[in-house]
């Protein structure tokens, strides 16, 4: 194309520096809130779709990482954290330091001159040490060190990393204490009070420890993102299990089966009742794909016709499935011919586009190529849509797309 839209995109990702925390915390924290340590990789695996470390001693034989500590956990950073750079036959399972990373991973200026290379103009990006839904701090013993880890997280966000420096090109995307649905809201409010519209959530809670979508429990944290216009932002993975078949299956199964979380997450929310509840609510799924969404949205249409009566909904989910979907939910991408050719059936509207910089699955800096080649079928109107317009749109930036703050 002639000319192609400037890429907004919905997911990407950021590795935290080192001080996030460190600057934040009171000093009676510094012992054991997050904190880098350089050690030794002993054990690194990732089978059956679940990942396994062991941290040396300083002095120990054998590859170094640069280590997240905190509480009892230990946690490397590692090269899929950060893959973009090398050929994907060089990315394998390792340790890295920050020194090997790309600089884009973790520092602003970087960051911005890797989106202006990626034909990229604005973009919101997911935690790395605080996980996909900021379920790091869920899983930790102290509670008032936890709420605080939060907080820290997002004032960094905010201020620094979406602060000035980044003149509205980076969109801040929040995390919430996930133990207390209350709480949760009333940290939707602060953040909402400064511009934030979009929260991190897990697709599937219960593999949490969590309740269900389908219980009340989530409604505090639900009415709050309504009231506030905040997006529930679920990327693969929110849940800490990786979809896979057995225990000895390698990654490649569960990065082919990526999707199926978000498969089984949206057949939750649709079935809930909780889009009839809160009506104003819009989620999205980052990082699923979207050529899978028109057979569940046919299916779940199937089940809400033939099967309501039986299947325990028909109280409380009072539209077609594929209805509520097109109201309140949204699709993201990166690499998807299928779902483009079949966009009429998902609908133009309900999708998003990103890049997944610097992750291991990331078109960057291709993003533009990719989606030039995917979308050529498309009319102009629609390709505008799809690569920034529903984003403006959805997470409420300036017409020419930047976020503008509070």
């Amino acid at each position: 194309m002639a000319s192609f839209p400037k890429i907004i995109s919905v997911d990407d990702h950021v590795v935290e520096p080192s001080d996030v925390w460190r600057d934040r915390l009171p000093a009676k924290f510094h012992d054991v809130g997050p904190r880098i340590v350089r050690a030794p990789v002993k054990e690194m695996t990732f089978t059956g779709g679940r990942f396994a470390t062991a941290m040396g001693a300083p002095g120990d034989d054998g590859p170094v990482a640069d280590w997240w500590v905190y509480e009892d956990l230990y946690r490397p950073l590692t090269r899929l954290d950060t893959a973009v750079g090398y050929s994907r036959d060089e990315i394998g399972l390792e340790g890295i330091t920050y020194e090997r990373m790309r600089p884009g991973s973790f520092s602003l200026p970087e960051r911005l001159a890797d989106m202006d290379r990626n034909h990229v103009q604005s973009a919101l990006c997911f935690p790395t040490f605080p996980r996909f839904c900021g379920q790091t701090f869920a899983e930790a013993r102290d509670r008032e060190l936890a709420l605080l880890c939060v907080r820290a997280y997002n004032d960094w966000m905010v201020e620094e990393w979406c602060g000035p420096a980044a003149v509205g090109r980076l969109i801040p995307l929040g995390i919430v204490p996930l133990w207390d649905a209350g709480l949760a809201a009333a940290e939707v409010r602060r953040n909402a009070a400064r511009g934030v519209r979009a929260v991190c959530f897990s697709e599937i809670p219960p593999h949490l420890g969590l309740p269900s979508v389908h219980s009340d429990a989530w409604d505090p944290f639900l009415r709050a993102c309504e009231e506030t216009r905040t997006v529930v932002a679920m990327h693969i993975g929110s849940s800490s299990r990786m979809p896979s078949t057995s225990p000895d299956a390698p990654p490649a199964v569960g990065s082919a089966l990526t999707f199926a979380n978000c498969c089984f997450s949206l057949a939750d929310w649709l079935m809930s009742g909780k889009f009839d509840r809160f009506p104003g609510l819009r989620i999205m799924y980052a990082e699923g794909q979207i050529g899978w969404i028109p057979y569940i949205l046919e299916r779940a249409d199937v089940v809400w016709r033939e099967n309501r009566g039986w299947g325990g909904i028909a109280e409380k989910v009072a539209s077609p499935p594929s209805e509520l979907f097109a109201r309140h939910v949204h699709g993201c991408f990166f690499d998807d011919a299928f779902g483009l050719r079949n966009l009429d059936a998902i609908g133009e509207r309900n999708v998003l586009y990103e890049t997944d910089y610097p992750h291991s699955d990331s078109t960057w800096p291709r993003s533009r190529q990719v989606a030039e080649e995917q979308m050529r079928h498309l009319a102009p109107e629609t390709v505008e849509r799809v690569v920034r317009g529903n984003a403006i749109e959805l997470l409420g930036l300036t017409p020419e797309g930047l976020w503008a703050g509070a």
